[in-house]
């Protein structure tokens, strides 16, 4: 006589478990490059965005003061039951205290660098004295700015974004500040993947800033794949694998620079998958959260395929107190859409704005012309 199995429950046949971890001030581009590499994502981050619950269950979001990681919240999220032992990837928002990294690896693989190296890339000293050693130009670092304050900037050590970085002032950087030597030129970021002793560069991205009084060199957006001149493909891939090697580097990484001409200077490497993600990681190109992974195992790949046109990732910052109401429909070219109710104070960031073109310029253009679309939009529903 057959017979009926027993009924799941609602949740046991809905809900799966996730599989991997992803932290970072906002973790939206991990959880959607995760879910592109067929993982299922936890997330923990300072927004819990529409878009980051529909990729991530469960999605965390984490009180904050500012834009920083506490610990206290971050500890309590990592102690729940189903993300015990998860591995962990994380973005930005860890720079700044890899002693903090080191606590959340106990007790769960760490899909990335290790604290430790995260501690040399970013003291601006050890990391200065490590290029000059390299013979690749990087600005003079100092803890006291004795020159003209024009000609330095006060950075936050371990910051991200770039709203942090302001002219110098005369005198000696506060603690877990530093100064740095101003230069001029067109920033340029190289996004890599590395295994410790060797690298395969993924893609170049033009970046720009958003400017404003207080935060002159607020992070604006990205675009690429930057089509660099001839020069470049001849000396990045061996400069690449030197930094790689000489800091231990494994996963997905980036590099900044500055360049004007043929000259160039090395401003930081950031030790994590950041922002272009959403810049590169598209059909050719494998799923770089799963290349990502591989990496840090030791496993590179032998080539990447080259990318078809170019897109932009553009950051809409709110020009005044703006409320994202219930219901509000987003465009499919947006992306970190805030859950509503809610207020957007003046200068915090509102959403990401994607844009296509057959270059950098363009793409870029295209993302700019819907922030001022979206921008316009958002005012009429003030009015």
């Amino acid at each position: 006589m057959p017979t009926t199995p027993p009924a799941r429950s609602p949740v046991e046949s809905v809900v799966e478990r996730p599989d991997i971890l992803v932290a970072a001030l906002s973790a939206r581009a991990l959880a959607a490059a995760a879910r592109r590499a067929g993982r299922r994502p936890a997330s923990i981050d300072l927004f819990a965005d529409l878009d980051t619950r529909q990729l991530a269950e469960p999605c965390l979001r984490l009180p904050s003061g500012g834009l920083r990681l506490e610990s206290a919240p971050l500890r309590k999220a990592l102690a729940r039951v189903d993300l015990r032992g998860l591995p962990l990837v994380y973005g930005a928002g860890f720079e700044d205290d890899p002693a903090l990294l080191a606590r959340l690896a106990e007790g769960r693989p760490l899909m990335g660098n290790r604290p430790e190296v995260v501690a040399r890339v970013k003291d601006p000293f050890r990391f200065a004295a490590t290029l000059a050693r390299l013979g690749i130009p990087h600005p003079p670092v100092a803890a006291v700015c004795d020159g003209s304050p024009g000609d330095h900037l006060r950075k936050r050590i371990g910051g991200s974004g770039g709203a942090h970085i302001t002219p110098a002032t005369v005198g000696k950087a506060k603690p877990h500040w530093y100064i740095q030597r101003r230069v001029t030129g067109h920033a340029l970021s190289v996004l890599f993947l590395a295994d410790g002793d060797r690298a395969v560069i993924v893609g170049l991205s033009r970046q720009w800033t958003a400017p404003t009084t207080a935060s002159p060199f607020r992070y604006g957006g990205a675009a690429g794949p930057w089509r660099c001149p001839e020069r470049w493909t001849r000396i990045l891939p061996t400069m690449i694998g030197r930094l790689t090697a000489a800091f231990e580097l494994v996963g997905l990484n980036s590099a900044d620079f500055l360049v004007a001409g043929s000259y160039f200077h090395l401003l930081e490497i950031n030790p994590r998958p950041g922002a272009t993600l959403d810049v590169f990681d598209r059909p050719p190109m494998p799923p770089l959260f799963g290349l990502h992974l591989d990496a840090c195992a030791g496993r590179l790949p032998d080539r990447l395929p080259a990318l078809s046109g170019c897109r932009a990732a553009a950051v809409l910052y709110a020009d005044a107190a703006t409320r994202i109401e219930t219901g509000r429909r987003w465009p499919a070219w947006t992306a970190d859409r805030p859950a509503a109710p809610t207020i957007i104070g003046r200068g915090e960031p509102v959403c990401t704005v994607f844009g296509e073109g057959p270059s950098a310029t363009a793409a870029r253009r295209h993302a700019e012309r819907r922030q001022r679309e979206l921008a316009a939009c958002a005012a009429m529903e003030m009015q």
